[in-house]
């Protein structure tokens, strides 16, 4: 009984506070080496590609590791900021500035934890696969476009339509510039090696190839004095860009609240579809949805308390962790740490990574958002789900990352609706001209079309048999376009009989 009261007492003392046990600090301290290692060139990469200063990248992913570490929710999901919100980012500056930024990320925080607290975490699980790959690949696809610029030595558009407008002079300036050479060149180097890293020996492959990528080219174009523009860093506090009063001002216009809406929901369900992805990929414990909302929410409001980028967990980092033996929440919170230590103590480092080399990792992050065997396996399997999940990546490409998951949804909802109203009709003709007509499935107004030009076909000198009993539900314009069929019979003199679904008079 003693042992017991025990157990129970040190139970009761540990709830809420992270069990790191000493068996597995070894592991965990590998682990956050290895995420430390990959995560702080993309730290950077979405930075820079989202228009903003690199040493935003790194505080978010500081406050991912560190904070979010911290919190319940997930044990192996590791936030910072990802390459899927580089899009929203980019166009939240061009249109409001950057002064706004920190504005619209605290406000699309507090959403999560509005959202988080009512429980609605667990409703992204039911949102459409193919709108869900879909949306990825459309954001893989703007963020390979962009970046292609930064490759070529050019400043990269802030709208879609100029990206395309301009590859014209883009190639031109690849093919004739020194800048644009050395930048093709660097970044084809860089993707050789992330792309054939895996190729490489198991005991080599523990190394991440996105660091092998940076370190190799990037030593590689200063031994070279290749002409190419260099990676910016300076000093965490001055980057600090805590909103001013013009700021908070602004967050009660339509367009920031919209943005902090968007925001708030696509930094949530790619952080929740991220969690559904790394669950399958260890045996420890499973993602509490709500509470992992909550974390991921407090991290943006402290982000935009800072002026920072907005997170997400990110698979890429999350999947290194799982990969490295990560065993508790203690390697996400150390590689925070170390990158906390690193760009306080060794900032200058920063300072030889081309921006081409960055621009490389991130065409490799579009391209694996694309998810293409994905696509290919839903175009053979399913066509509709298929035809759902390119309408979802065209329409962002065209228009924006918010209008285009809209439509996708909107598809989705319509494709579900006329698969559940499905209504088959059996016909009957007796020798004594009798017609017995049987409905079955669901009479939705969907169906109302179907359903009137069968009754309308019935010709008016046989006597019928309408049988609607088997019909799981019938909605009022179905039920009053029988009901004003009977009644013409009738006048006409038809004999005709319904039988209508239990309870429906």
């Amino acid at each position: 009984m003693t042992a017991q009261l025990d157990a129970s007492s040190k139970k009761g003392r540990g709830a809420g506070v992270p069990q790191w046990p000493k068996g597995t600090i070894g592991a965990d301290f590998a682990a956050s080496l290895v995420v430390f290692l990959v995560a702080l060139p993309l730290c950077v990469g979405v930075a820079v590609a989202s228009g903003v200063p690199a040493e935003l990248g790194i505080i978010t992913g500081v406050i991912g590791g560190i904070v979010v570490g911290l919190l319940p929710g997930s044990t192996m999901q590791v936030s910072g900021p990802a390459a899927g919100l580089t899009v929203l980012v980019a166009s939240a500056v061009s249109d409001h500035g950057l002064g706004t930024l920190g504005v619209i990320v605290l406000g699309a925080g507090l959403m999560q934890i509005v959202m988080g607290i009512g429980r609605i975490g667990t409703w992204f699980r039911a949102i459409s696969p193919s709108v869900v790959t879909g949306m990825l690949a459309g954001i893989g696809l703007v963020i390979m476009l962009g970046q292609l610029y930064p490759v070529g030595g050019l400043e990269q558009p802030a709208h879609t339509a100029e990206k395309f407008t301009g590859l014209p002079g883009l190639v031109a300036a690849m093919f004739t510039t020194p800048q644009g050479q050395a930048g093709l060149g660097v970044a084809v180097v860089t993707l050789v090696i992330l792309f054939g890293w895996q190729k490489m020996p198991e005991k080599v492959r523990g190394i991440p190839a996105p660091l092998v990528a940076v370190v190799l080219v990037s030593a590689a174009a200063w031994a070279l004095s290749l002409p190419l523009k260099m990676t910016e860093v300076g000093s965490l506090l001055d980057a600090i860009n805590i909103p001013a009063g013009d700021a908070w001002a602004s967050a009660v216009t339509p367009a920031v609240i919209g943005s902090m809406v968007t925001f708030a929901l696509i930094a949530s369900a790619e952080s929740l579809f991220s969690a559904a992805a790394v669950d399958r990929m260890h045996d420890g414990p499973k993602t509490q949805y709500n509470k992992e909302l909550l974390a991921q929410g407090a991290g943006n409001a402290a982000c935009g308390l800072l002026g920072a980028l907005p997170m997400t967990a990110v698979i890429v980092r999350s999947g290194a962790n799982v990969r490295a033996g990560a065993k508790t929440k203690a390697s996400r919170v150390l590689h925070g740490v170390w990158l906390l230590l690193f760009v306080m103590a060794l900032p200058g480092l920063l300072g030889y990574i081309p921006t081409a080399v960055l621009a490389a990792l991130l065409i490799q992050a579009g391209w694996k958002l694309l998810e293409l065997n994905k696509v290919v396996e839903m175009i053979r399997t399913n066509r509709p789900e298929a035809l759902i999940l390119v309408l979802t990546a065209v329409m962002i490409v065209s228009t924006d990352l918010l209008i285009g998951t809209l439509i996708g949804l909107g598809a989705a909802v319509i494709k579900t609706a006329f698969d559940v109203s499905r209504l088959s009709v059996k016909e009957e003709e007796h020798d004594d001209g009798h017609l017995r007509l049987e409905f079955g499935g669901n009479a939705t107004f969907l169906r109302l079309p179907r359903l009137l030009e069968r009754l309308e076909n019935v010709p008016a000198d046989k006597s019928v048999h309408l049988d609607l009993s088997t019909v799981r539900h019938l909605d009022q314009a179905c039920h009053q376009a029988v009901e004003n069929w009977v009644a013409q019979r009738e006048r006409d003199n038809a004999r005709t009989e319904v039988a209508m679904p239990a309870g429906v008079r």
